[in-house]
Parts: structure tokens; C-alpha cells; sequence
């Protein structure tokens, strides 16, 4: 063993014996004891969602200190599964283990592949057989997607485990085409005045944003990090006509549609360099 692989090994004994303390019966911290599966699955997304803002902010203290906070959430569900005697974080890390050896025959053993394309293709048909061998007799390939998925990437992800059987758009233009279908119907609904048009409106609002994920995918662009970007941007600059606002006494509440359009366009000019 090399001093890397000894110092993680004894980082990793010390973070699971402090997991083990805060979940003790008698000495450990009254919260971690009270926790299950459920109520630790949001802090275990949002601490996904922390990692890859860290990563989007560049700086790699912060991504540091956010992976470990994620590899806490691992570590509390291993504990948990651990008391109840179904699994451990040894069983885990032995089953991802032996998931990216079986995914990687072209690594760990002899099989031959040539291109990524070709890796991505022996990647899917994998996953599918590990999907029929966990599902019942009638498996679906939208098996396994999971629910808790935000829902622009859950579309794309829908879209794609379809289009392995053949059903989907043949191509980018056919889905531009369906989003301007589905806009002529959400405009339809929008301007009705019945009963049940608010739920139709939502209706037809889903089926825009559906067919807007899937037209990223079919663009080779995952909608999720694209929203992202889009409401990092939109951030970004409201905060920059905040700020443009108040060094000019300007109240922001008292802005017309112009003051605002003049503002926003002033600070996406010096964000492109034009003065």
C-alpha cells in the first residue's frame, strides 16, 4: 500500500467511526439518531447540487470541502443500512466496484472497443441487461429512472431510454418542429377561459418543456446544466443592474419596462466588452 492509499484508508476509518459515534444509542448527537433514509435524502441531493456549484465557481477548496460533505451522505446511509443488517459501506463500495469492472470489460479484461461512441454503446446495452435482471417478467426501459431527478433532466433522460427502441424524432429539426406545436397549444389554452384551464395551461406548459429538453438532447445539451448556466447569467446581471441602480439613487421599484430594457442592456454590454 502507498502513502496515498494509507492516508485515504485512514481518513475513511476515522469519518466512519464518527458516523458510527453521532448515530451511537447512548452517546451520540440526538439529530443523526432520529434520521432515516427519507428524511436524509434531500440533504443527500442538495449536497450533489452544492458539488457541482463548486465546481461551476472554480475554486477547488470549495469543491474540496463539498465532495466531503457529499461523502458524509454515503457514509450516514451506510451506517443506516448497517444497523438495520442489509448493507454496509464496505457492501457499497464493493458493489460500485464490481458495477465498473463489469462496465469496463475493455479495462479489466479482454473485450476490445475502439471510440467513446463505441464505450457508450457497450455502456447502455450493460445497463440494460443489470435492468432486466432486477425487473419483473414485463421490464420497461424507462425502469429505474429515478423520480428524483429534476424533472428537465428526468425528460431527457425518458427521452433517450425511448429512442433505444425507435421512438423518438428523427432528428433535431422534428423536435423544433413539435415545440412550435405544443406553443400553438399552450397559446390555445392560455387565452381559454374555462373551468380546468389553469390545469390544462400547467398540461400544456410540461409538454413545451418536455419537448424543450429533448430538443437539447437531440443538440447534444443537457437542458439541466443549460438551465443552470441560464439562471447563473440571469443572476449575474440582475445583481449587476441592482447594483448600476444604486449608485445612480435609482429606485428599483419605481423602474418603467425602459429603465429596466436600458439597465439590462447596459450591463450585458460590459459584459461583452462594449462600450
Amino acid at each position: 500500500m502507498n502513502d496515498v492509499d494509507a492516508r485515504a484508508q485512514a481518513a475513511l476509518t476515522r469519518l466512519l467511526g464518527i458516523m458510527r459515534r453521532l448515530r451511537d444509542p447512548q452517546g451520540g448527537c440526538p439529530w443523526d439518531r432520529e434520521q432515516d433514509f427519507a428524511s436524509i435524502a434531500p440533504y443527500t441531493i442538495e449536497e450533489a447540487y452544492e458539488v457541482a456549484d463548486a465546481i461551476a465557481r472554480g475554486g477547488p477548496e470549495d469543491i474540496e470541502a463539498e465532495l466531503g460533505d457529499l461523502l458524509f451522505q454515503v457514509v450516514f446511509h451506510a451506517q443506516m443500512g448497517a444497523e438495520r443488517d442489509s448493507f454496509d459501506f464496505a457492501s457499497v463500495a464493493e458493489s460500485i466496484s464490481d458495477k465498473l469492472t463489469a462496465r469496463h470489460p475493455h479495462v479489466f479484461a479482454d473485450a476490445k472497443i475502439a471510440s467513446v461512441a463505441e464505450q457508450n454503446r457497450a455502456w447502455e446495452e450493460h445497463k440494460a441487461r443489470e435492468r432486466a435482471r432486477r425487473t419483473d417478467a414485463s421490464p420497461s426501459e424507462l425502469a429505474d429512472v429515478p423520480l428524483a431527478l429534476p424533472s428537465l433532466a428526468r425528460a431527457a433522460k425518458l427521452g433517450k431510454r425511448a429512442a433505444r427502441v425507435g421512438f423518438d424524432w428523427p432528428d433535431a429539426a422534428g423536435v423544433r418542429a413539435k415545440i412550435e406545436e405544443e406553443l400553438s397549444e399552450t397559446d390555445a389554452v392560455a387565452a381559454a377561459r374555462t373551468a380546468n384551464s389553469h390545469s390544462r395551461r400547467a398540461e400544456e406548459i410540461g409538454d413545451l418543456l418536455f419537448a424543450v429538453a429533448n430538443w437539447s438532447r437531440h443538440l447534444k445539451v443537457d437542458p439541466e446544466e443549460a438551465l443552470r448556466l441560464a439562471n447563473a447569467k440571469f443572476e449575474r446581471r440582475f445583481r449587476a443592474m441592482e447594483q448600476l441602480a444604486r449608485q445612480r439613487s435609482l429606485e428599483l421599484a419605481a423602474l418603467d419596462a425602459a429603465g429596466w430594457d436600458a439597465l439590462w442592456n447596459e450591463v450585458k454590454r460590459a459584459e461583452n466588452g462594449v462600450q
